[in-house]
């Protein structure tokens, strides 16, 4: 019986279905074409065979049978078949086609494109062959119902093992593709498509898009999801003879499977760049995955940066898994011979980074660097005392400083001091764990004895003359450039906060109430974790931080009994070295002093004891505490100061409750002797403190109805 195709003309050999797809590189144009060839044939016998067979149908391509008779039959025609292909016109065309093709020479062939990756990973033919079967639906639209019909499923458009075996003059030869650690899948070049209970003869083949980009172009031209990494200059303090190792590393084709490569520093450090230029000294370049790119497509992006040539760099929070605390850090394609730095704040990472070499710590700048990043950043400020105070007040790095002197280049004039200082606070975040403080009070609302109200312009003093003692008279490197610290204890109500906020107002710096309740944490080490967030982001700029009942936290180290004892005595370790580093004012506020840890009293600068006012003190309280506008011509402030042992928060809360209750609709804002004692009074109950009509003297009467109803 005589197939039904008319004999092909004499044309040049066929690269695929589509006419006009073709490739740059000549390796896979003829593999290409030899798939081509290949299923052509294929569909041939598959009409003459299945029409022998009886199978229905009398369209131009072989009609669909039943699998396993197919299966079957492969031995019964298995003469018919080479017979066929010596006889019929237009198969023995297409297999003096195939007999006829010479491989080119790959040896020049450049990086990335088929012929490279044959050259590299010493591919034999029939790995070619499997490669390009798999390669040629991704460029020609039309391979698909080809395959399919050579798979007797219209419904199975991408090519299998199975297929290629069928395809293939010698068969056993496929078996050299079937092992799971083939290079052809370890480099991500050929992947196996998800197809559940498929076994892997007939699992489907594909080449993923940004390998088919690289396999039949060859330009080295970037694809769009991997960004070229400008190098940056490399900070003075680098190790130097670290760089040298990594990029002699980067350099050694001896070294086989993927390479991390930890870069460590601040999150403005510009890691990226330090990592490009590393790389470039092995004349290697950097290039970042898109954030567009789904997380999904890494591993073809992976494979698509080693064609390319490029080391990749990627931010550790694109490969770590949050919730799996003790996994390892294990990216796709290991096998892959790639470098791939990844960058992160701290070292906690790195325990779970496998495979990795020697960490490269990118160190913060100097004051001196920062002075002259801001001198960039902001070319037209004439003084420079105010340029030295904002590089020792915000330990930006290079970009963050960038980045300030770009939105003020905006304004088209050389800014002002407070204009300075609001750009470089615009980036200032410290999450939930920290809420922002609007100070409330000035130094000369505090009603302090003297010596506390000197100790507290003691402590504004020294924050002022911090930059001048530090790089005027040389302290900076002894104190690493430390802030200071003190400690505010005494009775609720003394004005603890109230002088932080005094203190914040008078520097004009931000104040941060720390949240305890959002920091500490019951589960072990998280607690930490919180706390090297906070202190990392308040590290950035010069601001106060008010720990509030600071004895939860900087409590006293217990005797180790269990894990959790021991956890608990290594996150005070931590804040104390936390403390020491600090570049801001820490504040600590605590009613129960003696509950402190020793170590903390060691390291604080000051500490300042807030005891309940005296008697000339609390007059001057309560007169200060009447808002502006109400009438308190009745009230006997001395009478009141005297009888009455009041910490000024209680004072405060006294007269904020009586207007409350006066407050009546129509009334004039007017206080009267009556209204503050039952507040009084009030307040007494709340505290559960003891006291006697006698106390109010001449205005027991005032508060006795009151007293008799309890």
């Amino acid at each position: 019986m005589k197939t039904a195709l008319r004999p092909a003309p004499r044309l040049p050999t066929p690269l695929t279905f589509t006419p006009g797809v073709r490739a740059h590189d000549a390796l896979a144009q003829y593999w290409l074409g030899q798939a081509t060839l290949r299923l052509r044939r294929e569909v041939c016998w598959l009409w003459r065979e299945r029409g022998q067979q009886g199978a229905p149908g009398t369209g131009a391509l072989p009609p669909s049978v039943d699998a396993a008779l197919a299966a079957l039959d492969l031995a019964r025609y298995q003469g018919d078949k080479q017979a066929f292909f010596a006889d019929d016109v237009t198969a023995r065309y297409l297999s003096e086609q195939i007999a006829s093709g010479v491989a080119p020479d790959s040896a020049d062939a450049p990086r990335g494109s088929f012929g490279w990756v044959a050259q590299q990973l010493d591919l034999e033919p029939v790995e070619c062959f499997v490669l390009a079967v798999a390669l040629l639906p991704m460029v020609d639209s039309a391979a698909g119902p080809v395959i399919a019909s050579c798979q007797n499923d219209p419904t199975r458009v991408a090519p299998t093992f199975a297929l290629a075996q069928r395809l293939w003059d010698t068969p056993d030869e496929l078996l050299r593709c079937m092992v799971p650690a083939h290079a052809l899948l370890t480099h991500g070049l050929l992947t196996l498509a998800p197809d559940s209970g498929a076994h892997l003869w007939h699992t489907p083949l594909a080449v993923p898009t940004l390998v088919t980009r690289e396999l039949l172009l060859g330009t080295g031209e970037l694809p769009a999801c991997l960004e070229a990494v400008d190098a940056a200059a490399l900070p003075h303090a680098m190790d130097r003879a670290l760089i040298r190792r990594v990029a002699a590393a980067l350099a050694s084709p001896a070294v086989q499977g993927m390479r991390m490569v930890p870069v460590i520093g601040g999150a403005d450090a510009g890691l990226a760049g330090v990592a490009a230029a590393c790389a470039a000294e092995a004349g290697v370049r950097t290039v970042r995955i898109s954030a567009a790119l789904p997380r999904s497509q890494l591993e073809q992006a992976l494979s698509a940066a080693w064609l390319g040539g490029c080391a990749v760099y990627l931010d550790v929070s694109a490969v770590l898994d949050q919730h799996a605390h003790d996994t390892t850090i294990a990216l796709p394609l290991p096998g892959l011979p790639l470098t791939v730095f990844v960058g992160m704040q701290d070292r906690a990472p790195l325990r779970r980074l496998g495979g990795s070499l020697a960490p490269i710590a990118v160190p913060s700048l100097s004051h001196a660097e920062r002075l002259a990043c801001w001198r960039r950043a902001v070319p037209g400020h004439a003084d420079g005392a105010v340029l030295t105070e904002l590089a020792r007040r915000f330990r930006y790095e290079g970009t963050a400083i960038a980045r300030v002197g770009a939105e003020l280049a905006a304004l088209g004039r050389a800014p002002t001091h407070a204009e300075l200082l609001a750009a470089a606070r615009a980036d200032l975040d410290l999450g939930s764990l920290a809420q922002a403080v609007a100070p409330r009070f000035g130094l000369s609302e505090l009603m302090l004895p003297p010596i506390q109200a000197e100790q507290v312009a003691e402590i504004v003093a020294a924050m002022d003359n911090l930059t001048r003692v530090h790089y005027d008279w040389g302290t900076a490197r002894a104190w690493n450039e430390g802030g200071l610290s003190a400690l505010f204890a005494g009775p609720p109500g003394t004005g603890k906060t109230m002088a932080a906020e005094a203190i914040a107002a008078e520097l004009g710096l931000p104040m941060y109430r720390i949240d305890l309740s959002q920091v500490v944490n019951k589960y072990i080490g998280e607690t930490e974790k919180n706390l090297r967030r906070l202190f990392d982001a308040a590290d950035a700029s010069d601001l106060i931080l008010f720990f509030d009942e600071a004895d939860a936290l900087f409590g006293k180290r217990s005797e180790v009994k269990d894990a959790h004892d021991r956890y608990a005595n290594l996150e005070i370790s931590y804040l104390l070295e936390r403390m020491e580093r600090f570049k801001g004012l820490a504040i600590l506020a605590t009613n129960r002093r003696k509950d402190l840890d020793e170590a903390f009293l060691r390291r604080l600068r000051f500490a300042v004891e807030f005891p309940l006012p005296g008697v000339a003190e609390r007059a001057r309280i309560w007169r200060s505490v009447i808002p502006a506008g109400v009438d308190a011509s009745e009230l006997d402030f001395e009478f009141l100061a005297q009888r009455f042992t009041l910490a000024g928060g209680h004072i405060r809360g006294i007269v904020f409750q009586a207007c409350l209750q006066s407050a009546a609709a129509g009334a004039a804002p007017r206080l009267t002797m009556a209204a503050v004692l039952r507040a009084l009074q009030r307040e007494y109950d709340k505290l559960e403190r003891v006291n006697s009509l006698d106390q109010f003297g001449q205005y027991a009467a005032l508060v006795a109805p009151q007293r008799n109803q309890r």
